[in-house]
């Protein structure tokens, strides 16, 4: 390969020209408050994971401890989710950790990271599609409903599965939500996420009355490396707010209040899931939770069956805010790419009215009710965290470059302990990969492979900077250049 061909694949984006393509008559327009945007990152992290993740874990992974799993699981995500608050206060702009690839690592980085998150979005939204159904089987059951298996799935992880009409018509009604406008969005989300942080909270409050401490016996059924195990699991649960920071465009205040959104999500969510487990597995003995529906099947079992109802409808309705981040996120990623030239400008174009990439938003929302009504939930699940843990390198590691290469960057906040905690997300997030299975690593690769093509047939021409050498650009120095 050529210098000239390596220089293109690695040219990077300079901070000024991200800035300056904000705005403009096809631009995202900023609607988002502080609170809206923690609504919608907690909407993005509280969903399957408390739901549905936490009593799976504890059936068979990790017994009680499923607490100590949630917390291993959020310390290798806070780690990463402090680089991304460093770097949502330097570039507020659309595409998250694909412009942060792209501005620091380069062109080929970004491309990388963009691809991948197309996939893992999507995948994500398909898989909570699907995981709903099951609350829905339970609560209509409670009512002596028996609804075809066209319409809700054929359970368990593979053979015998039907189309999914529910799943797939959940993920059409959210892309029609997200085309309505970001600002009909964020109170759709803001109302949704309050009605599921109340759940949370009347869980542990009336569960904290039917906790039999003998239930906590064995703590570590299944030892340290069933705790590791769930860790690696429940690491779905602990992140979103990735997603939720590809709307820093669409922020009123991103610089400040991104980083901040970014933290309180993480920090409520963590807090609830700890207080959540602690009362599933102090309600039941972890063999009796069911992995399908655990808190409803845990309020029943001690007598509980309205609450256990209230829990269902409430897990439903909490869930589809995880729907409505990562299809946002997805969105917004694609809208990045084909802005900067990567992807055709086509997908680029905006509502003139409700300043929102339809186009795009429609095509994700079609592609994940093909994947969540077609395919059992167990092929769409390995999907998804193999693509946001090599995110969270990209990110963790382009934060301690640019911190070195360009301390005199403004930042409105500066994440402690450099380079130590970037560099245990970095670890964190390598080592989870290790537990994910070959049969993903495989359709990773053919992915990327096709991903590849796409860049090197289309994308290197048609790139914004494809007249640009690396380290040139039109920022000024300090501020807008971030090459050598």
């Amino acid at each position: 390969m050529t210098t000239t061909t390596t220089h293109s694949l690695f040219r990077r984006k300079p901070i000024d020209a991200i800035d300056d393509e904000s705005g403009g008559e096809d631009g995202l327009k900023r609607h988002l408050g502080l609170w809206q945007l923690t609504a919608i990152g907690i909407g993005g992290i509280i969903g399957a994971g408390i739901f549905t993740l936490a009593g799976t874990v504890a059936h068979g992974v990790a017994g009680p401890a499923v607490l100590v799993s949630f917390l291993v699981a959020g310390i290798a995500s806070a780690a990463a989710a402090l680089s991304y608050a460093e770097f949502a206060g330097l570039i507020p702009r659309a595409g998250s950790a694909y412009t942060y690839g792209y501005a620091v690592l380069g062109e080929i980085v970004g491309w990388f990271i963009g691809w991948d998150l197309l996939l893992e979005y999507t995948a994500i939204v398909a898989v909570v599609a699907i995981g709903i159904s099951g609350y829905v089987g339970f609560l209509v059951g409670q009512f002596g409903i028996d609804l075809p298996a066209w319409m809700l799935g054929a359970p368990g992880t593979g053979h015998g599965h039907v189309i999914d009409l529910f799943a797939i018509l959940l993920c059409l009604l959210t892309a029609f939500v997200l085309t309505r406008g970001i600002r009909s969005a964020a109170r759709f989300e803001l109302v949704a996420v309050t009605i599921k942080i109340a759940l949370v909270v009347l869980i542990v409050v009336l569960g904290v009355f039917h906790i039999n401490s003998g239930n906590y016996h064995p703590y570590f059924p299944f030892g340290f490396s069933g705790v590791m195990a769930g860790a690696a699991t429940v690491f779905f649960a602990v992140f979103g707010y990735d997603a939720m920071s590809t709307a820093a465009e669409e922020s009123i205040d991103a610089r400040k209040h991104m980083p901040k959104a970014i933290l309180l999500s993480l920090g409520i969510s963590m807090v609830l899931y700890v207080l959540a487990t602690l009362v599933l597995t102090g309600m039941q003995k972890y063999t009796e939770i069911d992995p399908a529906s655990g808190f409803s099947s845990a309020f029943k079992s001690v007598g509980l069956g309205g609450i256990a109802n209230v829990i269902a409808i409430g897990a439903i309705i909490g869930i589809i805010t995880v729907l409505l981040t990562f299809m946002l996120g997805a969105s917004r990623v694609w809208f990045s790419m084909s802005r900067d030239g990567l992807m055709p400008k086509w997908f680029a174009k905006t509502d003139p009215k409700r300043h929102v990439p339809t186009r795009v938003t429609w095509i994700i929302g079609i592609a994940a009710a093909v994947l969540a009504g077609l395919l059992p939930i167990s092929i769409v699940a390995e999907l998804t965290n193999i693509g946001i843990l090599l995110a969270f390198v990209v990110v963790c590691t382009a934060v301690i470059v640019l911190r070195y290469r360009h301390p005199e960057l403004p930042r409105t906040f500066r994440l402690p302990l450099m380079p130590v905690i970037p560099a245990i997300g970095v670890i964190a997030s390598l080592w989870l990969v290790t537990f994910l299975q070959w049969e993903t690593w495989v359709r990773f690769a053919v992915w990327f492979a096709i991903g590849l093509g796409v860049y090197l047939g289309y994308s290197r021409k048609h790139s914004k900077l494809s007249g640009t050498e690396a380290g040139t650009g039109t920022g000024a120095p300090g501020r807008g250049q971030v090459g050598p």
